[in-house]
């Protein structure tokens, strides 16, 4: 099966029923398609409905699991940086892409602002402000305790 071809198949999915942006996604384990996704921010009118994001939402669901190890990732596109967040706190060990983030910025998607803030390029528009609150370490201590807590 060519996983990318799916990937493909789900961006257009996405395209034809106006969901969102020409984006798809398909995860892998094992020879088989676990989890797949499009970009369906429109229809949703959610920020974070990325193709990547939609597809591990789906494989975690399907396994039961919030960890993707073993797991490749087939997307259309360059992942933008919350997407490339999401597939590291997944534990997806392979990404293989077709376009660029020059490809998607040609077309409207440009994300190099966000690329620039991470790597230290540009001041942030938006006031990330440390407020420090007692109450909040608190909770943290609370699960750091826990002995029967869930690591991810």
């Amino acid at each position: 099966m060519d996983f990318m071809k799916e990937a493909v198949y789900e961006a257009k999915k996405g395209v034809l029923n106006k969901e969102g942006g020409p984006f798809g996604a398909v995860i892998v384990k094992n020879g088989k398609i676990i989890g797949k996704g499009h970009n369906q921010v429109v229809k949703l009118k959610d920020p974070t409905a990325h193709a990547e994001i939609q597809a591990i939402r789906d494989a975690c669901k399907n396994i039961g699991s919030f960890d993707l190890s073993g797991c490749e990732m087939y997307i259309t596109c360059e992942p933008c940086p919350m997407c490339f967040g999401a597939i590291h706190w997944a534990r997806i060990e392979r990404v293989y892409f077709a376009a660029t983030r020059e490809d998607a910025a040609n077309i409207g998607f440009d994300d190099k602002f966000i690329w620039d803030v991470i790597e230290g390029k540009r001041e942030d528009n938006v006031l990330f402000k440390h407020t420090p609150s007692k109450e909040a370490l608190e909770v943290m201590k609370l699960w750091e305790s826990m002995e029967d807590k869930t690591l991810y």
